[in-house]
């Protein structure tokens, strides 16, 4: 590494620290590498569904690294992010929005990333409703807000599921989802989806891949399901590790997945990989800069929210705004640094 990429770093280090507020707790450091590795995985779906998923390529991971991986599951991302923050879990695949929370809170580090089967990187946010509903057509009719609607919304800690639809649906139209509908839910995209299908939601947030496989394996349920609207891509899934695992063993790690599908058993482990999510294609090479959008994105989100209360003082709204306009100048900075 040269001076300037060394200097350069340095900076976007220093100008990162100023972006993250500081966390509530610190993360409890690992004493040592684990002899077990724990594989977080986030409640995208029902936990026997995400195992068939994930387990064989946990079992492949296994066998390259010689050591014991044990995959775990909790009713909600906030239970990884946790069981990272306190070194119950030593690597997992996480959303963006969630990875934010584990590189912030938890210790965690993103080092790759998902893509798809046809190479492309990313996936949408998707506002859904039932096919045959006449009364909901457009993002419009949706927002009418006259209290007869009822919402599913994803996980709080779901990029796609909670974060997107929140700044680009709610928060830019002006709207707050607990007076616009008669009732809000939180659920797992899955379950967002299985709702709205069987019309025990009017509308409900979720996304691409979550339709994407269900209609490989479900097609009667999508055939259910209209979308209504559709974001601007998200950037695609980051893999996370905590940072305080020994290099040796961080080697190792990255080294599978960028490997995997690429080196060995090829065939198998693109089997592997077809039959998770919607259909994943290689693990590419990432880094912590990958959340830059989402920090945008929620620092966006918060800005507005503080544009349009009522309960914050014309002086209070310039102070916050000007505290939210200053990280978001350090994040453009940070970007064009990439």
């Amino acid at each position: 590494m040269n001076v300037k990429t060394i200097a350069s770093a340095a900076f976007a280090a220093t100008m990162l620290a100023s972006v993250v507020a500081k966390a509530d707790v610190e993360f409890k450091p690992l004493e040592q590498d684990p002899e077990t590795i724990v594989f977080g995985i986030i409640s995208t779906e029902s936990t026997s569904n995400l195992k068939a998923q994930w387990q064989p390529l946990i079992d492949d991971m296994e066998e390259a690294l010689g050591k014991d991986v044990e995959a775990f599951f909790a009713p909600d991302y906030a239970g990884i992010i946790e069981g990272m923050r306190f070194g119950k879990v030593h690597v997992g695949w996480f959303g963006n929005k969630s990875a934010m929370e584990a590189v912030d809170r938890a210790g965690g580090e993103v080092f790759v990333q998902t893509s798809k089967s046809d190479g492309s990187n990313g996936y949408y946010s998707h506002i859904i409703t039932q096919a045959d509903n006449d009364k909901v057509k457009t993002l419009e009719d949706m927002l009418k807000c006259d209290g007869s609607l009822n919402f599913g919304i994803g996980d709080p800690n779901s990029t796609s599921g909670f974060l997107v639809p929140s700044y680009y649906v709610f928060a830019k139209n002006g709207v707050d989802p607990k007076e616009c509908f008669k009732t809000v839910r939180n659920a797992n995209h899955e379950t967002n989806l299985m709702a709205t299908a069987n019309k025990q939601v009017d509308v409900a947030a979720n996304n691409s891949e979550q339709l994407g496989r269900t209609k490989m394996n479900k097609p009667e349920i999508t055939d259910k399901v209209k979308v209504i609207w559709t974001s601007p891509l998200i950037p695609s899934d980051p893999m996370v590790y905590r940072k305080d695992l020994s290099r040796e063993l961080k080697s190792e790690i990255k080294a599978f997945f960028l490997g995997y599908g690429r080196f060995g058993d090829v065939e198998s482990a693109k089997e592997v990989l077809a039959n998770n999510s919607d259909g994943m294609g290689l693990f590419m090479e990432s880094s912590n800069a990958q959340l830059y959008p989402i920090r945008q994105l929620a620092l966006f989100k918060d800005k507005l929210k503080i544009q349009n209360t009522e309960e914050l003082s014309a002086e209070e709204k310039a102070e916050r705004v000007a505290e939210i306009d200053k990280k978001l100048a350090e994040l453009d900075i940070l970007v064009a640094y990439q």
